[in-house]
């Protein structure tokens, strides 16, 4: 396999995003290239197209793996190891919500809620922060319910609620706190 023009931007832009999201970017890399891939590859073609050593090809691929979005495949005959990733984008996205709330939005939780029992026996001194603390975490405790109940629809009705994100904005008032867009070059005000 080599890579067309299109995958390897897709590869590097995937790269750069996974580092803004938090994840290295090999591991963001090796993905994006699975991902785009008509065939399972083995981590020496991997490193090759990518141009990375082994071992940091090895460590990512055991990382995507344990998150659930890559997967090991054996062909007949074939004594080597190779990969393949998750080709639906909606059971991608259901896994890496689902892989990043155990590991961020739980122990978010746990914290926050530890943190609000602290402030409570902190007397008048930690009144402010226990008000402040109780209203995060009850945002977040709101955002994970979310996430349930989303994650719970069938692949249909979650694309159907993502395309009609505007028009549920519009239903819920989102228009009235909506930004004006730019009109032109003359819309900026001089000052």
């Amino acid at each position: 396999m080599e890579l067309t023009p299109a995958a390897q931007k897709f590869v590097l832009h995937w790269g750069e995003m996974g580092q803004a999201w938090g994840i290295n970017r090999t591991m963001a890399q090796v993905h994006a290239l699975l991902f785009v891939s008509p065939e399972a590859l083995d981590a020496e073609e991997i490193s090759r197209l990518l141009d990375v050593s082994r071992s940091n090809v090895s460590t990512s691929l055991r990382e995507l793996i344990t998150w659930g979005v890559v997967k090991r495949v054996h062909i007949i005959g074939d004594r080597r190891d190779r990969f393949e990733a998750l080709k639906d984008v909606m059971d991608t996205f259901r896994v890496i919500m689902a892989e990043r709330k155990r590991r961020e939005m739980d122990p978010t939780i746990a914290l926050l809620e530890h943190c609000v029992g602290e402030a409570e026996t902190g007397g008048p001194t930690d009144e402010y922060t226990h008000q402040q603390l109780v209203k995060m975490l009850d945002f977040v405790r709101m955002v994970t319910a979310w996430y349930s109940q989303i994650d719970r629809l069938p692949t249909p009705a979650l694309q159907a609620l993502f395309k009609g994100g505007a028009g549920l904005a519009r239903l819920f008032g989102g228009e009235s706190r909506a930004r004006p867009e730019p009109t032109g070059a003359g819309s900026v005000a001089e000052g």
